[in-house]
């Protein structure tokens, strides 16, 4: 079962677990929100993605009309996406912004930091601030300016900072799951146009109850 934490007849905000795909595919958090709703022909829409891996807040919407609405606020940068990520290392500065250009691999499904501008090159940037740091790690609150794929988890390997549980960007054997969670969103109800906000912190367990 997927935990619900908000849900009226035009959205589902919901708590997405680790290895789940966020799009509408047998096991997909479209299909765990319509058990759990127990509508199992119910309209539920994924607007925005998380990574397989990664866990924390997603918002679904229950019809056509919601699901433009929130995508137009996506693409007008209306949407508001924080996350919480634990690191290898410690930032030189204690908040801070990374830019980079970031092309992707189809083939390899990996994305990678170019040199130059080029055919395929996106620019990516966010913001970060270091809540705390311990035993070589770092507990780092991150805003998405862009929404490039893997961007959180390229920008920070690219640094010798990779994420706890990173096996795609990292070398390093880490025992737990990728240390990446969806942590705040915020953007306008599609239908009443009243200013929704949810927040939620992961799971004291490690490694997040180590910084």
């Amino acid at each position: 079962m997927i935990r619900l934490l908000y849900v009226d007849e035009h959205i589902v905000v919901c708590v997405k677990p680790p290895r789940v795909l966020s799009t509408d595919e047998p096991g997909g958090v479209p299909e765990l929100v319509r058990q759990a709703l127990e509508t199992p022909d119910g309209d539920v829409r994924t607007v925005h993605r998380l990574d397989r891996v990664v866990s924390g807040l997603m918002v679904l919407a229950r019809s056509a009309q919601a699901a433009s609405q929130l995508s137009r606020q996506i693409r007008e940068d209306g949407f508001e996406k924080e996350y919480l990520a634990v690191v290898h290392g410690v930032p030189e500065a204690a908040e801070g912004r990374l830019c980079d250009l970031l092309v992707r691999d189809k083939a390899r499904k990996m994305t990678m930091v170019a040199t130059e501008p080029g055919k395929g090159v996106q620019e990516a940037s966010l913001r970060y601030q270091v809540l705390g740091s311990a035993e070589g790690m770092s507990r780092v609150r991150i805003q998405l300016e862009t929404g490039r794929t893997h961007q959180i988890r390229v920008q920070f390997a690219s640094r010798g900072m990779p994420l706890l549980g990173e096996r795609k960007y990292s070398t390093l054997e880490d025992s737990c799951e990728i240390a990446l969670w969806s942590y705040r969103l915020a953007f306008t109800h599609p239908a009443t146009g009243a200013p929704m906000e949810f927040m939620l912190e992961p799971e004291n367990t490690y490694p997040w109850s180590n910084c």
